[in-house]
């Protein structure tokens, strides 16, 4: 902002720094910036082990076991049936 002051003098130059600091005022200081995301959430306690407490909670959560994996669920048989075919239709000749 220096670029704008006028005067051919420092007293000249003084007093317009003086005339825009009145005009435009002084910055505000930035605000915090919180880089960890904000408070925790109600899940999150204190007294855990840390990592390993919040991963088993996920793995808890998510159905997975100690490896990170889904148990492999069995296929529900379908027989392989048409499900259009109706019962008791013949045809005749």
């Amino acid at each position: 902002m220096c670029a704008f002051l006028r005067g051919e003098t420092p007293e000249e130059l003084q007093a317009d720094a003086v005339a825009f600091l009145e005009a435009f005022g002084t910055p505000e200081p930035p605000a915090p910036v919180y880089r960890s995301g904000g408070p925790r959430g109600s899940d999150v306690g204190s007294g855990g082990r840390g990592v390993s407490d919040g991963a088993a909670l996920y793995r808890e959560r998510h159905g997975l076991d100690e490896d990170g994996r889904r148990p492999v669920k069995e296929p529900v048989p379908t027989g392989n049936r048409n499900p259009f075919v109706e019962n008791g239709y013949t045809m005749e000749r």
